[in-house]
């Protein structure tokens, strides 16, 4: 290898991480990785800690996504003491839980990843940010995506005592419900919502989808990974964040697996790279064949363009309408372009919102029948929700006082994580053809991992449960490395 180009920190993104791209003497790509050198060890430090705890504890890996962790946490509890929450929980859980992945999605689309469509993927650096798209869309748009988060986050504060750490998810239920008077409130924030969600899927589609360059960009094959896609559904096999089960499909749509989310050890196993702290999830029954695509691969996909692979569209009727758009637009299911999760994350902006308005809306929400309180003794409990991310497992162990004895959680970029080093790889090798490469498409190399919005904090582990260390010494004329230390 002749050149090592490295892209240090990432950006737009939750986490650190760097891109390490190594080139032949033709100033070709002969290999790039998507490394992530930061860990969280909540998997370990959680031992010994209380289990009716752990929906505050896991809410800290991440301040972008503690929502998600939150609800998975509980979702785990309700199994981990056998107790099935009340209808008023479960309608006031999904409520805020589709309020968060609205006010979620929201940020991405606008600051995270917009940028490099509103903006423009070869654009300077420094107009690649939320001041750039202000920019480019006006101030007035500027301004409604930062109120209409605050006035969603208020109201989640609200509900849950704190939008960034919850505390409000029990065992068979929540800690506090709904008031009439609050409730003409939600529902008001709600239809702001709603007209919100179709003003950005208009944004959308007047930015990116009506513009050819862009358009031929998100068909290219350089972003394009043909593998097994996964996501949460309901009975009808539609869309759903909170509840219901795990459903996979093959490269070709076909059903490969669908299991209940205490089974998820008989289809999920990890693989481990030395290279970076994420471990690799993939599918057991296929085994570990490679960061390679097609059916003989056990890498699989999440994230909003997964979990429209894997479903039939939404319960709610705008989004089924945008959905049905959608799989028209591109001829196909499953959609493998990797940047059409931009369109699908706008998708379902809509459907929270609507999902958001209706239980609102709902008298379920008022009911003061707030907990079941008839536990079992605790053992072992499986909890699941779709993060914006993509599916997120909490499985927790205790003993017979409800003190943790092993904790394993699988979050959304670890599902993602071989499918991102792939996508990564493949927008290097068809970007990059010589020596000089300029800022710009190392841009649009990033963009390869920012469709997935993926987040590193979240997704980082270590098999031994401690923190090994190795530092590698490059030969700074080759890139070869000619010494390492190691501390395990």
């Amino acid at each position: 290898m002749s050149k090592l180009i490295e892209i240090d920190p990432i950006t737009r993104l939750e986490g650190h991480g760097k891109i390490e791209i190594f080139m032949d003497d033709n100033g070709e790509v002969e290999k790039a990785y998507y490394s992530i050198p930061e860990l969280r060890g909540f998997e370990v430090f959680s031992r010994g800690k209380m289990a009716e705890n752990m929906p505050q504890i896991t809410s800290r890996i991440c301040g972008v996504c503690p929502t998600a962790h939150h609800m998975a946490s509980t979702r785990a509890l309700d199994s981990l003491y056998n107790v099935e929450p009340t209808e008023a929980a479960h309608a006031l859980r999904e409520m805020l839980y589709n309020m968060f992945m609205f006010e979620d999605h929201t940020l991405h689309f606008y600051i995270l990843g917009g940028p490099d469509f509103i903006v423009g993927p070869t654009a300077p650096a420094a107009e690649r940010n939320i001041l750039g798209v202000i920019g480019k869309v006006g101030v007035e748009t500027g301004r409604k995506v930062i109120e209409i988060r605050r006035k969603v986050r208020e109201l989640m504060t609200w509900l849950t005592g704190k939008v960034i750490h919850p505390v409000w998810g029990l065992p068979g239920g929540v800690s506090k419900g709904m008031t009439k008077d609050k409730q003409k409130e939600f529902i008001a924030v709600a239809k702001e919502c709603v007209e919100f969600a179709a003003f950005t899927k208009q944004t959308l589609k007047d930015i990116v989808l009506s513009n050819k360059e862009y358009l031929d960009l998100i068909l290219s094959d350089m972003y394009t990974h043909k593998t097994y896609y996964m996501g949460l559904v309901d009975e009808q096999n539609k869309v759903n964040f909170y509840r219901g089960k795990i459903r996979v499909v093959d490269p070709e749509g076909k059903e490969f697996v669908k299991f209940d989310v205490k089974d998820y050890q008989e289809h999920l196993s990890e693989h481990v790279e030395q290279w970076t702290y994420v471990k690799f999830l993939f599918l057991k029954n296929i085994g570990w064949n490679g960061f390679i695509d097609g059916a003989e691969s056990g890498v699989y996909s999440v994230a909003p363009m997964a979990r429209l692979n894997v479903s039939d569209g939404f319960t709610t009727p705008k989004a089924q309408e945008e959905y049905e758009e959608y799989v028209s637009t591109f001829k196909m299911k499953p959609v493998h372009h990797t940047l059409a999760n931009h369109w699908a994350r706008v998708i379902e902006i809509m459907y929270a919102s609507e999902r958001f308005l209706e239980l609102a809306s709902s008298d379920l929400v008022l009911s003061e029948d707030l907990i079941n309180r008839n536990y079992d003794v605790p053992s072992e409990g499986f909890g699941v929700v779709e993060a914006p991310r993509g599916t997120l497992f909490h499985h927790l162990k205790t003993d017979e006082k409800g003190l943790i004895t092993d904790a394993n959680l699988l979050v959304a970029t670890q599902n993602n994580a071989a499918r991102i080093a792939m996508s990564v790889e493949k927008a290097a090798k068809g970007l990059i053809h010589g020596a000089d490469v300029d800022q710009g498409t190392l841009n649009m190399i990033e963009m390869a991992f920012r469709a997935y919005d993926p987040c590193n904090a979240c997704s980082t582990h270590t098999a031994p449960g401690r923190f090994p260390l190795e530092l590698n010494f490059r030969d700074s004329s080759n890139g070869k490395v000619v010494k390492s230390i190691r501390n395990y």
